[in-house]
């Protein structure tokens, strides 16, 4: 949805809002902030004083929706965030995941089960220096832990006042239809990009739903700022339940892709690229 801006509001207003849940509203342009941290997602990173000034001047130009996770550092991009930002404004949203862990440097491994999923979302609530965090999504399904245990200590935490809402992640249609039928759940982060569409299915479904749509890799292969705005443009007009969250280390190319919020592709520019 377009809304009607002010001319005083902040450039990432143009991007419209999207639900998530029935009591959350977000502006439909977020920030990640996986690149918040060292070379490899990895550590600290190298300049921390701009990691702080990236998040501040996401806020600056309206950004209200920040998606992290617990393995991105390992626990680096969680403590940063809240060293820049907390105590928190009212409007502004902050996801996290768990269910990823980071034994060494390049490796990911899957880990869903219970006992895991509990203690990193207790570890993410101190860091982030919150008492419920609005979205937690399981970050992969764990081929070893069956969904329906992984999900059931997320609902448990829910009971507990712990999670607001549930999200998932990278997940098939299937698991996504199975997940539904576990607990409530409001929004997907899948990767999706003008390269990358084989989460389509994924997306429409989401669409039929009423889920965000959490388009993680959202550049694709852009690499300059005219690619990389024309990338988050398509993306936003591609469907009403995208929220793109392109990530970036250096207040400029923020800027740059926060300034796509209000670029326009007209409709032979987005015949082109479909």
């Amino acid at each position: 949805m377009t809304p009607n801006i002010s001319p005083a509001a902040p450039p990432a207003a143009a991007a419209g809002t999207l639900s998530i849940g029935r009591d959350l509203t977000v502006r439909r342009l977020g920030f990640g902030a996986m690149r918040l941290t060292g070379a490899g997602v990895w550590g600290p990173p190298a300049d921390r004083k701009t990691a702080v000034q990236v998040l501040r001047r996401a806020l600056e130009l309206g950004v209200n929706f920040i998606d992290t996770a617990d393995s991105y550092g390992p626990h680096v991009s969680e403590e940063i965030i809240a060293e820049a930002l907390h105590p928190y404004p009212s409007d502004l949203v902050i996801a996290t995941k768990g269910g990823l862990t980071r034994p060494r440097a390049g490796q990911w491994e899957r880990d869903g089960h219970p006992a895991h999923l509990r203690t990193v979302c207790e570890g993410s609530l101190r860091r982030l220096r919150v008492d419920r965090i609005d979205l937690y999504q399981l970050h992969a399904v764990d081929p070893a832990v069956p969904l329906q245990d992984s999900l059931g200590e997320l609902a448990r935490l829910q009971a507990e006042g712990k999670i607001r809402h549930i999200g998932v992640s990278n997940q098939s249609l299937a698991q996504l239809k199975e997940s539904q039928q576990l607990v409530a759940v409001v929004s997907v982060q899948n990767r999706y990009n003008l390269a990358d569409r084989d989460a389509e299915d994924v997306l429409k479904h989401c669409e039929q739903e009423g889920l965000a749509f959490i388009p993680w890799f959202p550049l694709g292969a852009g690499r300059d700022a005219s690619q990389a705005k024309s990338a988050i443009a398509w993306l936003l007009a591609r469907s009403p339940v995208m929220l793109p969250i392109p990530g970036t280390s250096s207040v400029q190319h923020l800027e740059e892709n926060v300034a796509a919020a209000a670029l326009r592709l007209s409709a032979a520019e987005l015949a082109a690229l479909a």
